[in-house]
């Protein structure tokens, strides 16, 4: 069996392989198109749909890598977008200066078009089987868009400002940060051909997993510099936090219930599967 590390370090070279190449006269979009997937980040998403194949069909490991690099791409261009004047207007992201502010905003825009119509390409001209790629493309597609993370955005910029109740915060934030993380676990189950009661386990988990790292993210905003998040903290005061409606100590035992939790789901895993899910967590629990 593969270790934890060599899955992460051979996609982590796939994805530094596999930039795109265009054909253009523009002076910046061909290097700004890869250089925020290019600098770095946690991996987390495809981290987690490798780690499910990895247990189950290490076989597809290297079939899978394309579709690893469509979610890492998705997510990017979500990050793109969230930085943008018009919604956080952040000048910095994984240590480095965001699109619009070293280059310009149209461009900043159009790269994360960019990387949100790549990432179904890439899905498309995978190696898999085609029945696959379809559900993989309506996992993506469902909770990456309108009934997902980009509704949970929406609700998050229109009632910045306002505070809401706790339920209505956990819709948010099921939206804008959870479906993503839920449909990376169930795409490692599709292209591992598990069974329907299997992915809604892994889906379950993945929502669960979400709403611990929305707490965990808000309680960094709180007590974190720039420097030590590799971006701007103390952003979140006037939005829906855990933080702000909770406390930090309400937040943290709310995120403490959660991955207590998690590891509970983890332990009714298959054993490969949960020994990779155990070593990816393990550094983001402590809390």
């Amino acid at each position: 069996m593969k270790t934890h590390a060599s899955v992460f370090e051979d996609f982590e070279a796939y994805l530094v392989a596999h930039s795109p190449k265009l054909e253009s006269f523009h002076p910046y979009f061909e290097t700004a198109l890869w250089e925020m997937v290019r600098n770095g980040g946690k991996r987390f998403r495809p981290q987690l749909l490798l780690s499910v194949v990895a247990g189950l069909k290490p076989k597809r490991l290297r079939e899978s890598f394309s579709v690893a690099l469509a979610l890492e791409i998705l997510h990017t261009y979500s990050l793109i977008h969230d930085d943008l004047p018009a919604m956080d207007n952040a000048p910095l992201r994984r240590g480095c200066m965001t699109l619009h502010t070293k280059y310009d905003e149209a461009g900043a825009i159009l790269v994360g078009d960019g990387l949100n119509t790549h990432a179904f390409y890439l899905i498309a001209t995978a190696r898999l089987k085609p029945k696959i790629k379809t559900k993989l493309i309506e996992s993506l597609s469902y909770n990456g868009g309108i009934y997902g993370m980009v509704l949970g955005q929406a609700l998050d910029c229109c009632f910045e400002g306002e505070t809401l109740p706790l339920e209505k915060l956990k819709v948010i934030h099921c939206n804008k940060t959870a479906k993503l993380i839920a449909s990376s676990l169930e795409m490692g189950g599709i292209i591992a051909e598990c069974n329907k009661k299997m992915r809604k386990k892994l889906y379950k988990l993945g929502m669960d997993l979400g709403l611990f790292f929305q707490i965990r993210d808000d309680m960094i905003d709180s007590t974190q510099s720039a420097q030590e998040a590799g971006k701007p903290t103390k952003h979140d005061c006037a939005k829906n936090s855990y933080v702000n409606l909770l406390g930090l100590e309400g937040a943290r035992r709310e995120a403490q219930a959660l991955r207590d939790s998690i590891l509970e789901q983890c332990e009714s895993l298959d054993g490969r599967v949960e020994f990779f899910l155990r070593r990816l967590l393990r550094e983001y629990f402590e809390i």
